[in-house]
């Protein structure tokens, strides 16, 4: 069932929310019913302009709309009056209802209130914003995906169609934009493109103590900064926006920069979101800047090194010695679809395009039915590519950010893994009944760096962290301080990342 929002955005001439036609078009391939409530069809009915609800009725004959409503279920009716403050939100509550008694599949809103009342009633796997059902439709069916998303691509900004729709944005909160881009057609981008057209921009620049942030209030100290130009994703279901975010921190640990800021309106949905994926990622608001063009709010990172253990993508990608350092295998077939940037030499990159959530995503899961499950947040865990005495190699830094232990049944195991496993459906369920007297845990972790140089297991017995070439560990084993280290040195890595 599709909320009273959702069929707005689509139906209005123009749609403000340009992840409605990934939306439908997902919904047609995956073969859902597109249903509305009743209630959904009368508000439709309020609209003033009858020549705009005469075109709305038309197309309202696509969406099957459901002939009975259910009675209000006492859950719903506690719900509703803890969180229903007028008559929309009783509405939503009526329109929820229909997942809750089961007589809809699911529910997809932009509603954040509806969301929470989902997340209440303990229905959260049935109600989802366009970015969670496409994130759950895609890995649902690979098979479906007739496209592919490329890699990112670093290009000069004269390579790029400046006339892609996907760039009207820009032009409408920006006078000067087309000038202001044509002057930077010797400078570099990253950009994502899929048959011609462009699913993601990002602009970097790193400044100096000696910039001049006149227009900012409050105003910057002097630091050097990298300030995130022009950042645009299109919602699709593969988390681009996470593997942008990297590549933004990867480029701050290059050039040493103390601070990281972007400016931006809240004009759209997509802005939202995009300040939403900032904030989890520990952008904060500072102020606003003023110009021509209006009023944009100003969010900053603090890039100076330290590390937060409770919430390490606060503090992302800096790592601390103080927690647990672990060492895990991961078989071959499964390690470049969770470690993208971590591919050996010897692998192909062509068959490694980011077409699939779990390969963007910053945030990952990890299956384990390893003895030790005593890893908490903050802790460190070091990758290894199993292979053999040559082409089994240390390849990895992840930070652990929780442990799921308690896990009911095996409909809480696959929601619970699959926005972030490289498992489809079918083998989550393989993997929990495959020994029903010792269920897998779940490990919730943070891509976090892939080693320049990668030890095989000969270099790692050498350097003592591996005792003999059948002793690679099969699950969590515990190394020291000591051996950490020594893989960092043997692996030419980049030590600034680490804070203590």
């Amino acid at each position: 069932m599709l909320d009273t929002n959702i069929i707005i955005h689509r139906e209005t001439a123009k749609p403000a929310n340009p992840s409605i036609g990934t939306l439908f078009k997902w919904l047609d391939k995956a073969g859902y019913e597109k249903c509305i409530h009743p209630i959904s069809t009368t508000e439709f009915q309020k609209y003033q302009d009858k020549e705009k609800l005469k075109f709305l009725n038309i197309k309202l004959d696509s969406y099957i709309e459901l002939k009975t409503v259910a009675p209000l279920a006492s859950e719903v009716k506690s719900v509703s009056e803890d969180f229903d403050e007028n008559e929309n939100d009783q509405n939503d509550s009526v329109i929820l209802n229909e997942v809750f008694q089961e007589r809809v599949d699911l529910l997809v809103s932009e509603d954040k209130k509806i969301l929470k009342k989902a997340e209440r009633l303990g229905i959260h796997d049935k109600v989802f914003s366009i970015d969670g059902f496409l994130e759950k439709v895609v890995s649902e069916n690979p098979d479906l995906i007739d496209y592919n998303v490329l890699s990112v691509s670093k290009k000069l900004f004269g390579e790029i169609n400046l006339n892609d729709i996907f760039f009207d944005s820009f032009r409408n909160d920006y006078q000067e934009f087309h000038r202001w881009f044509n002057k930077k057609s010797d400078e570099t981008c990253y950009v994502t493109i899929n048959k011609g057209k462009i699913l993601s921009f990002l602009y970097l620049k790193v400044e100096s103590q000696s910039e001049n942030y006149a227009d900012i209030f409050p105003t910057f100290s002097r630091k050097r900064r990298l300030k995130i130009g022009t950042f645009k994703v299109v919602s699709n279901g593969v988390r681009l926006g996470e593997r942008f975010l990297k590549i933004i921190f990867d480029n701050a640990i290059q050039s040493k920069v103390e601070e990281i800021y972007i400016t931006l309106f809240n004009k759209s949905e997509d802005q939202q979101k995009l300040i939403d994926l900032l904030k989890i990622w520990g952008f904060k608001p500072h102020g606003t800047k003023k110009s021509d063009n209006g009023e944009e709010l100003v969010f900053i990172r603090d890039f100076t090194p330290k590390f937060l253990p409770e919430t390490p993508s606060l503090s992302f990608p800096y790592i601390s010695l103080e927690g647990t350092i672990y060492f895990c295998p991961i078989y071959p077939e499964y390690h470049t679809e969770l470690f993208p940037d971590s591919i050996l030499t010897t692998e192909s990159s062509t068959e490694f395009q980011e077409q699939k959530p779990h390969r963007n995503a910053l945030r990952k899961v990890y299956i384990s039915r390893s003895i030790n499950r005593s890893l908490k947040s903050g802790d460190i865990v070091v990758f290894y590519r199993t292979g053999g005495l040559y082409k089994g190699t240390a390849t990895t830094i992840g930070i652990v950010e929780s442990v799921i232990d308690d896990i009911k049944d095996e409909d809480e195991f696959i929601l619970k893994c699959r926005k972030r496993s490289v498992f489809p459906d079918n083998e989550l369920k393989s993997f929990w009944n495959y020994r029903s007297n010792r269920r897998p845990f779940i490990v919730n972790f943070i891509y976090t760096y892939s080693f320049p140089k990668r030890p095989n297991l000969q270099k790692l017995i050498e350097l003592g962290v591996i005792k003999g070439i059948n002793s690679v560990p099969r699950g969590f084993e515990r190394i020291s301080k000591e051996q950490f280290y020594n893989i960092i040195q043997a692996s030419e890595s980049n030590e600034s990342i680490i804070v203590n």
